[in-house]
């Protein structure tokens, strides 16, 4: 281990002496040679060392900041999602399932963006630019000021971004990108973390706004270290099932607003079309009351949106009845059913449970488990809930109703769409129920038996 060094600086002219003196020799001060110890003593050259860095600047919390500007992109459910528009010098990752529509979601940003005034480049690493120009002309783009290009080089890439100076960046994807100074294949980990760090880097430095697309891994989380979703300001997602046209951007991080917002897209053949009422389009197929067929009323991001459970209830021949379960989490359907069999004495034994959210919809927030509940006991004892209700409210272990947040605002999302009745737990604070007659349960069995009659 190397010694550490350990100088004498004079706190009135800064020279710097081998040992301590009473009288500075280069301004003549008494008294203020100072000793200093290096910065950093640890093993090796990684250490600091005694060389001094730039003094900081220093702010209190006190400080006004005036807010980032931002560019709208004249596309509301992307603006939304990022959180009011892009904000220059940023990095931003979109991650999804393969053949989801991440290129062609990126390719029209980009041409909303270069409507609105920027520059634009869009870096294809997986495709030719004669393929992007074939998506461009099928989605009505061709006619955009977006400049292409197909490299894989990062130091081509980003010596071409720093004379170009666009003020948005689109590279695609950063699996393919290839850094010359690391040692290993593209796609690798260390070739994707290494990359990732000189884009973000170059955004900061030069005020380009940077989007990266990373592909995903079969759990659905993006592929390589997780210190990519940290280095970036904003992390997307871009969900849907595949024998849907409803495609779902879900913002999971972002440094410039609210994180798990949402923005809905409909498949076309002629692309991406917004979708600025997600409610009406995910039961518009939703016309007479259906024995397991729940609407629920719940939050996503600063969104009220209104989705549709469905859950069916079969006798099993199985000596494991099965528990499927899509858009929502089966570990939380296994407790709903123990819950409902402890708390209210409804058994689901020998019987196979399959539930499934309307339109390829993902639902994660617990004020889900009432409307879960409601639909498992439809389906079982084969009674339909009103049409006109919405239900919303969480479910703890003790068989108690717990209230949800937001619960005015979604009660005004059921309004816009006709429903009339709501059930809700009794705790929630509801000053103005917007004209909806709310129904409200202390506990699972009370609502249970003045709903089903059972219990």
């Amino acid at each position: 281990m190397a010694k550490p060094v350990t100088q004498f600086t004079c706190s009135t002219c800064g020279a710097v002496h081998k040992k301590w003196s009473g009288r500075c020799d280069d301004c003549g001060e008494w008294n203020t040679i100072r000793e200093e110890t290096p910065l950093g003593t640890g093993p090796g050259k990684g250490a600091l060392g005694s060389a001094k860095g730039r003094k900081m600047i220093l702010k209190d919390l006190r400080t006004k900041e005036t807010p980032p500007p931002r560019q709208s992109a004249g596309v509301a459910e992307l603006d939304r999602v990022l959180g009011g528009g892009l904000v220059p010098a940023s990095a931003t990752l979109v991650g999804g399932d393969p053949g989801i529509g991440k290129s062609t979601l990126l390719l029209q940003a980009a041409a909303a963006f270069a409507r609105q005034g920027l520059k634009v480049v869009y870096v294809s690493g997986e495709e030719a630019t004669a393929q992007v120009r074939m998506r461009a002309d099928r989605l009505g783009l061709s006619d955009s000021a977006v400049m292409l290009a197909s490299e894989t080089n990062l130091r081509d890439i980003i010596t071409t971004l720093e004379a170009e100076q666009p003020d948005l960046a689109i590279i695609d994807s950063i699996q393919t990108m290839w850094l010359d100074t690391v040692d290993s294949a593209p796609g690798s980990v260390s070739q994707v973390r290494a990359s990732s760090h000189e884009l973000t880097t170059f955004a900061k430095r030069r005020g380009t706004s940077v989007m990266l697309v990373g592909h995903v891994t079969k759990e659905g989380q993006i592929a390589g270290p997780r210190v990519v979703e940290h280095m970036v300001d904003t992390v997307l997602y871009f969900e849907g099932e595949r024998g849907h046209q409803f495609r779902i951007l879900r913002s999971v991080k972002n440094r410039f607003g609210p994180a798990d917002e949402i923005g809905v897209f409909e498949m076309t053949g002629r692309g991406l079309a917004e979708v600025s009422n997600p409610s009406a389009l995910f039961l518009s197929d939703r016309e007479q009351p259906a024995p397991g067929s729940v609407v629920f009323a719940g939050i996503e991001g600063t969104r009220p949106v209104l989705v549709e459970f469905q859950a069916l209830v079969a006798p099993s021949n199985l000596s494991q009845p099965r528990r499927a379960v899509v858009g929502w989490d089966g570990s939380r359907l296994s407790m709903i059913l123990a819950v409902l069999e402890a708390r209210a004495g409804i058994s689901f034994q020998g019987l196979d449970v399959y539930l499934n959210i309307a339109g390829g919809m993902r639902i994660s927030e617990p004020a889900a488990d009432l409307a879960v509940a409601a639909a498992l006991l439809s389906a079982r004892e084969d009674s339909a809930l009103p049409v006109e209700t919405v239900v919303f409210g969480e479910l703890s272990l003790s068989g108690a109703l717990r209230p949800v947040s937001q619960a005015e605002n979604r009660l005004k999302e059921a309004v816009k769409l006709g429903f009339s009745t709501a059930i809700a737990p009794a705790g929630c604070r509801i000053t103005d129920n917007a004209g909806v007659n709310v129904k409200s349960y202390s506990d699972l069995p009370s609502f249970v038996g003045d709903i089903f009659g059972a219990g």
